[in-house]
């Protein structure tokens, strides 16, 4: 995600904070734009069984896309 969000070798930290503030902290890209995840298929199966919050009992996978989505980026899923 790092590369797709801050190009080559992108990098945009540890943890969810540091993930909201590539979308909004004025460096990489900036919204609103279209990302296409290739192969999304895998990351859904590897992340299926991890939640981030029990609450809403979403899926890590399903957490980053609706992160990304609630910062105005388009996520279009290529399984």
């Amino acid at each position: 995600m790092g590369e797709a969000l801050a190009g080559p070798g992108g990098y945009f930290g540890w943890g969810w904070d540091a993930f909201r503030d590539c979308l909004c902290g004025g460096f990489g890209v900036a919204p609103p734009f279209t990302l296409i995840w290739h192969d999304a298929g895998i990351a859904r199966r590897a992340l299926a069984d991890v939640v981030y919050d029990p609450e809403e009992g979403l899926s890590y996978f399903e957490e980053v896309v609706q992160t990304l989505e609630r910062s105005r980026v388009t996520v279009v899923l290529d399984e």
